[in-house]
């Protein structure tokens, strides 16, 4: 792809390096934000780099926030005894589209894949099960992906609570095997959320 303008060529290879966004579609985003007043640009700029910034991370779960403990865990409304456990914020979001679940959340960061080179010690698998040691939880909801890396994930941090005395349980399988959870349409996910099935029963039927 030529470029008339070094300034052009820069932004767009820079806007390329994001996810889904090709050379074509970058330099489209890069022409309409030329289009637009120069305030409009600086916002967008400066939205960015106070987001980059300032962002923090869950003190508790993990979860992106503004603050030191995010809003969900800060809300006296959730069910604080009840912990969704997921890969990633974008599966907090996803939950949280639903409506259906009043509880909080334990976002791992990831998923086991030794194939990747990530194992059980670059996840927050290991602060969870201190959570559970401290007597305050009464139920596990696996929500990772319906893959071989989320069940492997699944079986693991149950193997390292399994003699406390807790509920563990995984959404049900509305969610079809080696689909990511974000994915789903809110009406499937919330269901598979209320009809969630006991943990072992999942390994039984694998």
């Amino acid at each position: 792809m030529e470029f008339s303008s070094k300034l052009i060529e820069k932004a767009v290879n820079e806007m390329a390096q994001l996810p889904g966004i090709g050379k074509r579609t970058a330099l489209r985003l890069v022409l309409h934000i030329l289009k637009q007043p120069k305030e409009q640009a600086a916002f967008l700029a400066q939205a960015l780099v106070t987001m980059r910034e300032e962002i923090k991370y869950c003190n508790s779960c993990h979860n992106i926030s503004d603050s030191e403990v995010c809003e969900i865990c800060a809300n006296p409304g959730r069910n604080h005894q009840i912990i969704c456990v997921v890969e990633d914020i974008r599966d907090v979001m996803a939950i949280e589209n639903t409506g259906q679940f009043r509880g909080i959340y334990h976002v791992l960061g990831g998923k086991i894949s030794p194939i990747d080179g990530v194992g059980p010690s670059q996840l927050t698998i290991s602060k969870l099960v201190e959570k559970v040691k401290l007597g305050q939880v009464k139920e596990i909801i696996f929500a990772l992906s319906s893959t071989m890396e989320g069940d492997t994930t699944n079986f693991y941090i149950y193997k390292q609570i399994a003699d406390l005395p807790i509920v563990v349980s995984t959404i049900a399988r509305g969610i079809a095997v080696g689909d990511e959870l974000e994915y789903a349409d809110e009406v499937t996910l919330g269901r598979s959320i209320l009809q969630r099935v006991p943990f072992e029963k999942s390994l039984k039927n694998n």
